[in-house]
């Protein structure tokens, strides 16, 4: 009887502790989304990896993007992508075209307007290891997908304590496939220029680019 009441009382406490590790990670995640909802605008720049051993990936690019409210404008592999508010515009230098489409109504899909507030649902979260990256203190919290028949395994975001700005996501997919992406500035309310979300299809068709409409 002894031990039941013994393995009772360490199951509680272990269910405690865990309760308690959730909820510190939320408060913080809940800091990061307001901080983030503070700001007139962001502009971060970042660097990308995705790295699967056993298929022999391994890729590397930086990109940046500037975002304010749901309208964004970002450069990555190549090509800089346009949210305006109503449409997504592909410009893509190489093979002179551009694509417009209407906003996605895939609601799973990561844009850039999500990369700084995607952990707000849809996951368990509990707090993880402290690093010190170069005198900053980083903290990471451990999320988990709900749907068990989610492709991700688990992402580790990592928070600067201090700021409480995104410093780094880890990515891990059932697959082995490994996303990270680390924030080298993080920069708010910008000057930024009355033009900078609008498309000028004129300019381009005037280069020469292709327009391709979805």
């Amino acid at each position: 009887m002894k031990k039941i009441t013994l393995l009772l009382t360490l199951f509680l406490g272990f269910n405690s502790l865990t309760a308690q590790n959730s909820e510190k990670a939320k408060a913080l995640l809940d800091d990061v989304y307001n901080k983030v909802k503070s700001y007139d605008n962001i502009q971060v720049d970042f660097k990308y990896v995705l790295n699967n051993t056993e298929a022999g990936i391994n890729q590397e690019t930086r990109g940046d993007v500037t975002l304010q409210g749901d309208k964004y404008i970002g450069n990555f592999f190549g090509a800089t992508q346009l949210y305006d508010g109503s449409k997504v515009y592909t410009i893509v230098p190489e093979n002179e075209e551009v694509t417009i489409e209407d906003k996605s109504d895939d609601t799973d899909a990561l844009t850039p307007t999500k990369m700084l507030t995607f952990y707000r649902e849809g996951h368990n979260y509990e707090m993880d290891i402290l690093q010190n990256v170069n005198g900053r203190k980083i903290q990471f919290v451990k999320l988990t997908p709900i749907d068990t028949h989610s492709e991700i395994k688990n992402i580790l975001l990592g928070i600067d304590a201090e700021t409480k700005h995104i410093y780094k996501v880890i990515e891990t997919g059932k697959n082995g496939t490994m996303t990270t992406i680390t924030v080298n500035t993080f920069k708010t309310n910008q000057p930024l220029s009355k033009t900078l979300f609008t498309f000028d299809e004129a300019k381009y068709k005037n280069d020469g680019y292709y327009i391709v409409r979805n």
